[in-house]
């Protein structure tokens, strides 16, 4: 009698989840509007309510539909939040174009080291933050794509992927993970744990990290020159 034949391993990705909570996301969006509001408008270089307008927006969208855990599917407002979540995006980094402009420039608003580091700091803090969110919304198809393990391979390769042992067995990236993800692109300018491996991961984290770098560089820069 032939032995029966020893069960196939299935990676963790392609197995079906929990659905995850939305509230880590809520509260980096929320971070992200106090964090607008905190620096006082005349510390900014340009209008920051197009910004706050369009994360409210977003806020709205994510909470309407799936108030706590991601149980609901809507193709409308999927597709909604990618809209708004690039809206946000193009905003962010005009906003970093444009200060650094103001910067090479020599513009009066270059002058200031209160307005270059309380621009400098929105824009840092919410590129991080929008990244995480695009990372989080797109790998392997977006999170119900993830909780239903629909996608065959992945779009970044974690620790706990290469390395299951060393995760729990039902193991899946969570939106903390994206975060930490697009905080270390910025940090190191580079993949640290986490490695991109479709071409669009790749794409964003060089455009992250080209917004970052050209940022953080010019701003502090020129805000240690008006110090001194």
């Amino acid at each position: 009698m032939d032995a029966a034949p020893e069960p196939t391993y299935l990676p963790s990705w392609l197995r079906r989840g929990d659905p995850e909570s939305v509230v880590p996301v809520v509260i980096a969006l929320i971070g992200a509007m106090a964090l607008q509001l905190l620096i006082p408008e005349r510390y900014t270089a340009f209008p920051r309510w197009p910004l706050l307008t369009l994360e409210a927006l977003l806020l709205l969208v994510l909470i309407g539909i799936n108030p706590l855990r991601l149980v609901r599917s809507n193709p409308i407002g999927n597709q909604t939040r990618r809209v708004l979540l690039a809206a946000i995006t193009v905003d962010n980094t005009a906003s970093a174009v444009l200060l650094n402009y103001h910067i090479l420039a020599g513009k009066e608003v270059s002058n200031s080291a209160a307005i270059l580091l309380g621009s400098g700091t929105a824009i840092f803090i919410t590129n991080i933050i929008v990244f995480g969110i695009w990372y989080w919304e797109l790998d392997s198809g977006g999170p119900f794509a993830r909780f239903n393990g629909e996608r065959a391979h992945p779009d970044f390769m974690f620790p706990q992927m290469a390395s299951p042992e060393l995760a729990p067995h039902n193991w899946r990236p969570l939106f903390i993970d994206y975060f930490y993800v697009a905080l270390t692109n910025v940090m190191a300018f580079s993949p640290t744990d986490t490695m991109p491996l479709a071409r669009w991961a790749k794409v964003m984290m060089a455009v992250q990290a080209l917004v970052a770098v050209s940022n953080l560089v010019l701003v502090v820069a020129r805000a240690v020159n008006v110090l001194g």
